[in-house]
């Protein structure tokens, strides 16, 4: 019996916002690591990879402009994969800081988030009792 194929459109969010660097040794924080998984899962078949950046230095979610430069870039390089920006952010973030990165790099495709998110990982959180970072508790 065959199956009626649709087509699908993966998408890869290869770091987000809630993640934390204590969570796993494999989280991507530096904009070499975060581009590289982009373009990996793109060759593995991702038709867009969804970008989030974080500091270098202490893996702590940003919006900095250059960061996503830097990634967006390096992965438009390489491929052709369709990169989505977050306006997500992270925690504590402005809606300016958010939305900025849509009118700099006027992507293919981006999130916007309408209303309020609840992050809601306090049981997740005790599970750990080392952190890497102060900002991560």
């Amino acid at each position: 019996m065959s199956m009626k194929q649709e087509k699908v459109v993966i998408n890869c969010a290869v770091t987000g916002s809630i993640h934390i660097p204590s969570q796993s040794e494999f989280l991507p924080i530096t904009p070499q690591q975060i581009s590289a998984e982009a373009i990996k899962a793109a060759n593995a078949g991702a038709g867009t990879v969804h970008i989030h950046v974080r500091n270098p230095k202490t893996g702590q979610p940003s919006s900095d402009l250059g960061l996503f430069k830097e990634v967006c870039g390096e992965i438009h390089r390489k491929s052709n994969v369709v990169v989505c920006p977050t306006t997500g952010g992270g925690l504590g973030m402005t809606p300016e800081e958010r939305v900025r990165v849509v009118a700099e790099l006027q992507p293919e495709l981006a999130t916007c988030n309408m209303g309020s998110f609840n992050y809601g990982l306090y049981p997740l959180l005790d599970k750990f009792k080392d952190f890497k970072y102060e900002w991560e508790k």
